[in-house]
């Protein structure tokens, strides 16, 4: 009898730490190279494209962009958050004209979301927004860099979440991708989801956006491996140190605090949709390279984005968002953002 338990034995142990191996927690570096740049160009070569005809709020090319962006996901295996029908947050008309009476059309928020394996009702927001200003003078205004760039990284890190997710390492708390409708009308869209949350805003734990990140500016002719980030210490000491200690880990990027200085004429905190975020108390931050000759022009085309740099980038911004959806605590609001 014992001989013959031996093997048996043996055997358990091995399948037992075999089992355990496959168990064992992963990180950011396990994922990070889901993220690469021919997959990033092959997207904005289409939201970019003469097609989408400059994605101007609620006109049949933003419509369209949107549509892709929602096939992309669906090809990732990402589905629309619970609690919603689909995978768009209809916007009203009324509300998109409130404040300036631009003429603006319905149009849409657009989710997608994976759901966090133990703190399911924390939320973790990743946004950016995929409308641009459209045709002007019969000139295609694409905007590739603005905001194209955030709005592929945006299904860059929902993919690397998703792989995850699929291994059974997916995050700890839930991560809601966010293409915000009408930034270039006066931040519209996150406003919207801002004042009608899917999640309550007090579950939601940050919010890390993307606003132009695949190109240099006037002040780094000589190297794009840097980042702006705005923000970030505004609200959350935590937030700050996950920033500065993940680039260390998995960015070496050179992060510029040139436009964190809230004496900074820009005043770029106020202009883009981590704001709407910022203003109700959640810790956020901005993620931005500046702004190009091209800045508004219908020179932004796909031609001039940097694809390395938006690559490096847009995996920085990936580990920002799985530290935050990590970590065992979630970030403490300690500043009161003044």
């Amino acid at each position: 009898m014992k001989k013959s338990l031996l093997p048996l034995l043996l055997l358990l142990l091995i399948s037992s730490c075999a089992s355990k191996k496959e168990i064992a927690p992963k990180s950011v570096a396990d994922y990070i190279n889901t993220i690469t740049s021919e997959s990033l160009k092959s997207n904005l070569t289409v939201i970019a494209s003469d097609e989408m005809e400059g994605r101007e709020t609620g006109s049949e090319g933003q419509k369209k962009a949107g549509r892709y962006l929602i096939q992309q996901h669906q090809n990732n295996g990402l589905t629309f958050p619970k609690g919603a029908s689909s995978f768009y947050q209809p916007i009203p008309a009324a509300f998109l004209n409130a404040k300036y009476n631009e003429n603006l059309p319905d149009s849409e928020n657009i989710w997608a979301f994976i759901e966090g394996s133990e703190k399911p009702n924390e939320i973790v927001v990743v946004s950016a927004h995929y409308d641009h200003v459209g045709i002007k003078k019969d000139e295609v205004y694409n905007g590739a860099d603005d905001d194209g760039s955030g709005t592929v990284a945006l299904i860059e890190i929902a993919k690397a979440f998703q792989k995850a997710k699929n291994e059974s390492h997916g995050p700890k708390r839930s991560i809601l991708i966010l293409h915000v409708t009408g930034e270039e009308h006066g931040l519209h869209g996150s406003r919207f989801y801002s004042e009608n949350p899917l999640f309550p805003i007090a579950n939601t734990v940050a919010d890390v956006n993307i606003d132009m990140i695949g190109r240099h500016d006037e002040f780094h002719p000589n190297s794009s491996d840097y980042i702006y980030l705005i923000g970030s210490d505004y609200l959350s000491t935590d937030l700050f140190n996950v920033c500065e200690e993940t680039n260390k880990k998995y960015g070496n990027l050179s992060l510029d605090y040139k436009y964190n200085d809230r004496a900074d004429p820009n005043r770029f905190y106020y202009r883009s949709d981590h704001y709407n975020f910022a203003k109700n108390g959640i810790p956020s931050v901005f993620l931005f390279t500046g702004t190009h000759p091209d800045y508004h022009k219908p020179g932004d085309d796909v031609d001039k984005i940097e694809f390395d740099a938006l690559t490096k980038r847009t995996k920085y911004a990936f580990a920002i968002a799985w530290e935050i959806a990590n970590r065992e605590k979630r970030l403490v609001v300690d500043k009161d953002g003044k």
